[in-house]
């Protein structure tokens, strides 16, 4: 299977470009659109109240609770979709996930501002396997010292993103708005809650 590790500096960032092929990717993303429970939160931003720039959703093992933003999330119950992810993208984490933020992207106005995957309950040096099912989207990483320091890519569906080590302590993402025309996409974000 093709890997591509990313050079960036405090970081150890591995794409897998092709983890699904596009038909298992396309049914998956159908099957995950009408079953998975979507919510759309508030988030407060300088004082305003506005609606997160996407749906979500958080699957994972019983009591295991995530916080960001703001905002708590207590899971619903794997489902046998989620769960075979999960066994695919296991051993290529080196990690047995326990929970998994889902993220839907509907249109270019949806979006992910700039932060890293830092809570307490993900630990010191959490795993984020990220995957991408639908349209592309433009991934932008910087570095949180060093203000030169920045990376982009366009993930595609069936693509597989793995960041852990001290990534998150020193660099950011996003997925930032675009003008362009694009499909929906959905962000699959594995997590180990400790």
């Amino acid at each position: 299977m093709l890997t591509v590790s990313l050079p960036l500096p405090d970081a150890e960032i591995i794409l897998y470009p092709s983890l699904l092929n596009g038909p298992v990717s396309d049914r998956l993303l159908k099957d995950l659109m009408q079953t998975i429970q979507w919510q759309q939160d508030w988030i407060t931003l300088y004082g305003r109240s506005l609606p997160q720039p996407r749906l979500t959703a958080w699957y994972g093992d019983p009591g295991k609770s995530y916080t960001y933003s703001g905002i708590t999330m207590n899971p619903h119950p794997w489902t046998p979709t989620l769960l075979d992810l999960k066994q695919k993208v296991d051993p290529l984490s080196g990690v047995v996930f326990n929970s998994v933020l889902l993220n839907l992207y509907r249109d270019g106005t949806d979006s992910m501002g700039w932060h890293s995957d830092d809570e307490p309950e993900l630990g010191t040096n959490p795993v984020i396997g990220s995957l991408s099912l639908g349209g592309t989207r433009r991934f932008m990483l910087r570095h949180r010292f060093e203000k030169g320091l920045k990376h982009q890519l366009e993930l595609t569906s069936g693509s597989f993103l793995l960041m852990k080590g001290t990534t998150q302590h020193y660099w950011q993402h996003q997925v930032p708005k675009t003008k362009r025309s694009v499909l929906p996409r959905m962000n699959l974000t594995f997590r180990v809650i400790v």
